[in-house]
């Protein structure tokens, strides 16, 4: 008598799964039609962390069963049928008319954009790095849209910070195809909306109280402390150079910014984790560069 195995055959030629489907299907408040939502799986060896940049991005090791993964693209969702995009819970949240409305009007100019930036994209299929950078445009696009009451500054400075790295990503994958110039281009975008969230804040135009996940990246929330030290790193590797006593005086700016904040004078208190590093890292940077211009900072005595 010839039995069954009871264990499932397993196909070499499968690709190992990285997401999967949830039930809960989500509702688009623009078109008000639902849409799948696609989640990744996270266990099973599909994430090992490796580095933590200057930039504050988690860096992943490829794994010999999964390959590269980019944890990255997930965080976002897109409609299918309005090409409206957002972090997942705004699509909860963002429901005021006008911002809907503005959203509507604007809909072929988002399906045009994203596909001078990033063609051959798809939003119903299991996303690769390509779809995932796309729906990251179409956030940025979107959310330039919506009212300042959902802090959408911040939110943008985000997109644009991921969407460099994404760039970055697809220039290795497909090298020549013009993504490194796109990705500066989107360093110089997060740039802007770093600083600007920072003005925003303190000129109490746009508050960013209600933001509960301040990134840049997946893995940890750096709060507010993150955004005014990203405001200085992007500054310092990408601010502009036409104007050099301009950016000298910016520069010397954030260094004190940093000072104050993360406690680098002798006589304050330091705060713990990474970002002491890295802000460390990023001061002595700036103070060497000042230095060779004969840049004289009005705190330099206080902190000797």
């Amino acid at each position: 008598m010839m039995y069954k195995s009871s264990k499932k055959e397993v196909d070499p030629n499968k690709k190992p799964k990285l997401s999967y489907w949830s039930k809960n299907k989500c509702r688009c408040p623009v078109c008000d039609k639902d849409f799948e939502r696609e989640e990744m799986l996270t266990g099973g060896g599909r994430m090992i962390a490796g580095n933590l940049t200057d930039e504050l991005h988690r860096e992943f090791e490829p794994s010999e069963k999964f390959g590269k993964i980019y944890p990255l693209i997930y965080s976002v969702g897109a409609c299918p049928k309005c090409h409206c995009a957002f972090f997942w819970n705004d699509f909860k949240e963002i429901n005021d008319q006008k911002s809907l409305n503005a959203l509507r009007m604007d809909i072929e100019a988002r399906k045009k954009a994203v596909f001078t930036m990033f063609p051959y994209y798809e939003l119903a299929r299991e996303r690769n790095l390509l779809d995932g950078a796309a729906m990251y445009y179409l956030a940025l696009l979107s959310y330039e849209k919506v009212d300042l009451c959902y802090a959408p500054t911040l939110k943008r400075g985000m997109i644009s910070l991921r969407l460099a790295w994404l760039c970055r990503e697809l220039d290795k994958v497909v090298p020549n195809h013009n993504y490194n110039f796109a990705a500066e281009v989107f360093y110089r975008k997060a740039l802007f909306f770093y600083e600007q969230t920072l003005i925003n804040e303190q000129s109490r135009i746009e508050s960013i109280a209600k933001v509960s996940n301040f990134g840049p990246d997946i893995d940890k929330n750096y709060g507010y402390d993150g955004v005014i030290y990203l405001s200085s790193l992007l500054e310092f590797k990408y601010g502009q150079q036409e104007d050099m006593q301009m950016r000298y005086k910016k520069l010397d700016e954030k260094k004190r910014a940093i000072a104050r904040i993360f406690g680098l004078g002798k006589s304050s208190k330091a705060k713990p984790g990474p970002l002491l590093e890295k802000s460390r890292d990023l001061y002595d940077s700036i103070s060497e560069t000042l230095a060779e211009a004969n840049v004289i900072s009005v705190d330099d005595d206080e902190e000797e």
